[in-house]
């Protein structure tokens, strides 16, 4: 596997098989990974990360879940375990309602079922709403709520380098469907009019590759939805 360096402070490994996209944002002692797949090729990454020394240093790492699907989720468990065995403190964050999804083990919306596994309930730690700022050593990382893939989904909007987190609400040329679990039409639509105001250099989804053309990208898509005025 071979990681995608995005200057100065992300690492990003495309998610193997069904897994989501692996990302670790770091700034001194502190590093932020977002979602950790479903857990089959937890090992994998964590070859990368040793291989590369991307974890050297890390005192602290907090563990971000997009949203409650098993694709993003299902690693959770094993980063933690290798994390804490080399010494690393580990918090998990998330939506309030992906929380609540991930402490209950909901499966119904979880999903773990359609990837032949199960998925164990584990606490988490930070709680995020609309407009909650996630600090990683100097950077703080606003949080936006973005409904619609599911209804914890949000993103995070790292304003100085310009870089969004977007987990499954906005892909390359298309959006994150909506007919799943707790999934709304109307609330994607909603959240995609509030990223389309934001000024981003490189958006990171979910699944794909990176986008480098956020308003070119933003355009295709309003074509495709066909419900922006």
């Amino acid at each position: 596997m071979i990681p995608i360096e995005i200057p100065p402070n992300t690492v990003m490994l495309k998610g193997i098989g069904y897994d989501s996209n692996i990302y670790l944002f770091r700034d001194r002692r502190e590093g932020l990974i977002v979602d950790t797949g479903t857990g089959v090729y937890w090992h994998r990454y964590f070859e990368v990360f040793d291989r590369e020394g991307y974890l050297e240093g890390l005192e602290k790492v907090t563990i971000l879940n997009t949203h409650e699907h098993f694709d993003h989720i299902g690693g959770n468990r094993k980063f933690k375990e290798f994390l804490e065995e080399r010494g690393i403190k580990v918090f998990f964050a998330a939506h309030t309602l992906t929380a609540e999804v991930i402490e209950k083990g909901n499966d119904y919306i979880i999903l773990s079922y359609a990837y032949g596994r199960r998925f164990m309930p584990h606490s988490v730690d930070i709680r995020l709403d609309d407009g909650s700022v996630l600090k990683v050593g100097s950077k703080e990382l606003k949080v936006i709520y973005t409904p619609g893939h599911t209804a914890g989904s949000l993103c995070l909007y790292e304003p100085e380098e310009k870089v969004l987190f977007t987990g499954d609400t906005v892909f390359r040329g298309t959006v994150g469907r909506t007919d799943l679990p707790t999934g709304s039409f109307e609330e994607l639509v909603r959240s995609l009019k509030k990223l389309e105001a934001l000024d981003v250099y490189i958006a990171l989804p979910g699944h794909g590759k990176p986008i480098t053309n956020w308003e070119e990208n933003f355009e295709l898509i309003k074509k495709v939805l066909g419900v922006f005025e």
